[in-house]
């Protein structure tokens, strides 16, 4: 499990962005999750969750607020944790490893499996570049040449190169909400890791920056894993190959996001999605 400053330097392998999401051939389980409960204090938030996450695919998770949508995401890099009073009981397992074995230290598994918040957020006294390569530099990596050419391939992967590349010494924090958006993305791709997760990631995006963040979800989905939370239906059948709906904690129904949306099993998914609750 230990990553090392040999696997960081491996050079990053931008795809072409697919026009739309291509259907996922049969692949490993990136997270295998079985009867997982999450409290925070005496709050139950996720009850009795079981579900596989496929490797190299896009997975949306949906469902109306305070349904456990984010908690169930940050028990997936253990982010949950750093809430006061919560406890999980269940168990994760990625690529087979049980994330929460005794020897598993968190902060490794946080690199491995990357997050994008819903609000984003730039180091306010970094500049573009800096942001970008913070992470690196934070897992002892020194080599100038090195991290220019990982900011450069980073800020490609995230579709912001040719935006900034003449203001990478400007602060992060002077660019427009959707670029500070790709600009995190950015930052979560630079130190290489397996899977991204994303927690609402174009929420507080105006449509086309929101249309420029799924384009980018969509091409990265070739090289990473991606787990998405959206409030956002129409994103969620936009960009993912599968879905997941919560509802009050629970699991309802998870499958191939095409048939969830048009030929759902559960008649609570039928009823969320054509607007009777939510």
């Amino acid at each position: 499990m230990d990553r090392t400053q040999d696997t960081l330097l491996k050079p990053l392998a931008p795809s072409a962005a697919p026009a739309t999401p291509e259907p996922a051939p049969p692949l490993r389980k990136a997270f295998d999750v079985t009867d997982l409960n999450v409290w925070y204090g005496p709050k139950y938030a996720v009850q009795g969750v079981t579900l596989g996450i496929p490797e190299r695919t896009i997975t949306a998770i949906i469902g109306p607020s305070g349904c456990g949508k984010s908690t169930f995401l940050r028990c997936l890099n253990r982010m949950h944790e750093l809430v006061p009073k919560s406890r999980m009981t269940g168990s994760i397992l990625f690529f087979g490893e049980d994330l929460y074995a005794p020897k598993i230290d968190p902060a490794v598994i946080r690199r491995r499996i990357g997050m994008v918040f819903q609000k984003s957020n730039p180091f306010p006294t970094m500049s573009i570049a800096e942001n970008v390569t913070v992470g690196l530099r934070l897992n002892g990596i020194r080599n100038r040449s090195f991290l220019q050419d990982r900011m450069e391939q980073s800020l490609r992967m995230a579709a912001l190169w040719e935006e900034v590349k003449d203001d990478l010494s400007k602060p992060g924090v002077s660019l427009s909400g959707g670029q500070q958006q790709r600009l995190c993305i950015a930052r979560a791709i630079a130190t290489q890791p397996e899977v991204l997760l994303m927690d609402e990631p174009a929420s507080a995006l105006d449509p086309i920056a929101t249309m420029k963040v799924e384009e980018l979800i969509q091409q990265l989905s070739r090289d990473y894993t991606i787990v998405i939370v959206t409030h956002n239906m129409q994103q969620a059948s936009r960009v993912s190959h599968k879905t997941a709906f919560f509802y009050l904690g629970k699991l309802v129904e998870f499958n191939d996001t095409d048939q969830l949306f048009t030929r759902p099993r559960e008649k609570q998914t039928e009823d969320y999605i054509s607007g009777r609750f939510g």
